[in-house]
């Protein structure tokens, strides 16, 4: 073979060699590539800058700022919510405090309150009797509770009714220990309805009342946490060893709701756990009696007054 015969050949050999090595880069490239992970898209909502949550016309979700918490944005009947957990805020060095707000004294206002819920049977009932009406109650939930029946709390939120927190439990001896231990269990509670509904609220009704249950600290404690704590002045007494039926639980409203109440507000205690059939069925009496007096009907937020 002469030179020029075996120059040729080499050449080929030579190409061969450098297709064969691309053509296996190229494959392990591929190869590697599908061994990966797709990459993470950026998701609405994730901008630098823009904060969590999901805005509604049915409720007013807190900036982080606290700056849309004012008296003029706050509705009679639109519940109000924060996007961040207590722990967020403070880890993300936001306030916690919420701003000094004047509370809604322009016209008498009945606020209907359902305590220990939400159960899976008389809750709904009292859904279905405030719709009929096309009124907004204040459901103060426990946390175990919400935790049963996570449906039954969605439905409330759902239906724009305002979620306050009344403790894990409802567990007295341990809530009233003292207020880390009572604090701790709003949190713990905070955390179940943020889990389930994504939101967080600022209302709380301490179990079985403030009164013989609180000291200076525990108010200090839960105002500077941005916790707003509301009693009642207007109760039916479902609850108690009376077990009052439906006519008694309706006499009660209208003669507690006779006569002029501190700040034109009726906050009626109720209950919508396990047994509270009768408090179901004074519930549509109890509404027209204070229609009848000339009530409007709100919810439970910041700007509202206290009952005492």
């Amino acid at each position: 073979m002469n030179k020029e015969g075996l120059t040729k050949i080499v050449g080929v050999l030579l190409g061969a060699v450098v297709l064969g090595s691309a053509a296996g880069i190229a494959w392990q490239s591929k190869v590697k590539a599908l061994d990966q992970p797709a990459a993470v898209t950026e998701t609405a909502g994730s901008t630098a800058g823009e904060e969590p949550g999901v805005e509604s016309d049915a409720y007013t979700l807190a900036k982080g700022d606290y700056s849309n918490l004012t008296y003029d944005n706050i509705s009679l009947d639109k519940p109000v919510y924060d996007r961040y957990t207590l722990k967020q805020r403070q880890e993300k060095g936001l306030p916690t405090m919420l701003p000094a707000l004047p509370r809604y004294t322009a016209e008498k206002v009945a606020y209907l309150t359902f305590d220990d819920g939400p159960d899976a049977k008389n809750t709904p009932a009292i859904l279905d009797v405030l719709k009929a009406y096309g009124i907004h109650g204040t459901f103060y939930v426990l946390g175990s509770m919400a935790e049963e029946n996570p449906d039954v709390l969605k439905r409330i939120f759902a239906e724009g009714h305002a979620i306050g927190n009344h403790s894990y439990d409802h567990d007295y001896r341990r809530l009233y220990a003292n207020k880390e231990n009572f604090i701790a269990e709003m949190e713990q509670t905070d955390d179940v309805i943020m889990n389930i509904l994504g939101v967080r609220p600022f209302i709380i009704r301490a179990p079985g009342g403030t009164v013989g249950m609180f000291s200076g600290d525990y108010y200090d404690a839960l105002n500077l946490l941005g916790y707003v704590e509301h009693d009642w002045n207007v109760l039916t007494e479902d609850a108690t060893p009376k077990h009052p039926n439906a006519a008694q639980q309706i006499g009660y409203v209208d003669r507690r709701t006779q006569g002029h109440l501190k700040d034109n507000m009726a906050l009626v205690l109720m209950h919508c756990n396990g047994g509270k059939e009768e408090t179901v069925r004074a519930l549509p009496g109890i509404i027209e009696n204070l229609k009848a007096k000339g009530y409007r009907f709100g919810v439970v937020t910041p700007i509202t007054p206290q009952p005492w």
